[in-house]
């Protein structure tokens, strides 16, 4: 698995690719916004539900997000 950190890096891109907020994010998937909030700054890891919610919400695999050790910005 790619560390924390790394992870919220890849969920603030795929967001802000999107143009939305982390609230919209959290409406749209029903996780809480001090969960994603953490998420996104690498303090937490989302547990395996989130990471399917957080990936259908992306448009992406759960592994582009989560597992991936090759991940290319330029490519999602």
């Amino acid at each position: 698995m790619v560390d924390a950190r790394e992870i919220g890096n890849r969920l603030k891109f795929l967001r802000k690719k999107m143009n939305v907020t982390g609230m919209d994010v959290c409406r749209e998937t029903g996780i809480m916004q001090s969960a994603y909030s953490n998420y996104e700054t690498g303090a937490r890891v989302p547990r395996d539900e989130n990471k399917v919610l957080l990936a259908k919400y992306f448009g992406v695999s759960v592994d582009t997000i989560f597992f991936n050790e090759d991940f290319t910005y330029s490519e999602v």
